[in-house]
């Protein structure tokens, strides 16, 4: 049921644009340099995402990785973005948008990461801020949620950074690096944004 459901195009996919970087789908060309930087920042990601299976940086694990990004594009259910940078087209890490809920919630679930390289220089802090109103203008949601680690200060003050105002604390809320783990929950509202 597409109930207050705008319309993306599948083919082109959204682009959205900061100030030196660029964020768009991912597509089969970005392998080389996603398990690249992937590879490299292994250990920089790893306590903050869930398990890596044993094939994790393989060809075939992206291809099926892409298969369902495109599937929820098409489904309009979930915008995965990867972010490059404007001069050289380096990627430099990625966003999702998911669980795109519609009807009465009007609201997804904000995921990202950064390659170890670019930490620490407000990239993301950039490319979360670039891509809320790609959220509340043109998808026309009303809630844009994130959950993160106790622990995982770099991701607080991102959030805290674009207005996102802490909720709670969800137990046990997703298995990280195989170990379900405590998140704080974060929110940010339309209104709040346009505010």
């Amino acid at each position: 049921m597409a109930f207050l459901r705008p319309t993306i195009s599948v083919e082109a996919g959204p682009v959205i644009f900061g100030p030196d970087f660029y964020l768009r789908i991912p597509t089969a060309g970005d392998y080389g340099q996603w398990a690249e930087l992937r590879a490299k920042s292994r250990a920089f990601l790893v306590p903050w995402e869930p398990s890596w299976t044993r094939d994790e940086l393989t060809r075939a694990a992206y291809r099926q990785r892409l298969r369902y990004y495109h599937r929820e594009l098409r489904e309009e259910t979930g915008y995965a973005f990867f972010m490059f940078r404007n001069k050289d087209d380096c990627l430099l890490g990625g966003l999702t948008l998911s669980n795109v809920r519609r009807g009465v919630t009007q609201s997804c679930s904000l995921g990202y990461w950064t390659g170890q390289p670019y930490a620490g220089r407000g990239l993301m802090t950039q490319g979360v801020r670039a891509v809320i109103p790609f959220v509340f203008e043109t998808l026309g949601l009303h809630r844009l949620e994130a959950a993160c680690m106790l622990a995982n200060q770099a991701s607080i003050r991102v959030l805290e950074k674009n207005g996102f105002r802490l909720e709670g604390l969800a137990r046990k809320y997703l298995k990280i690096n195989g170990v379900w783990q405590d998140h704080l929950l974060y929110a940010l509202l339309a209104e709040d944004w346009y505010a």
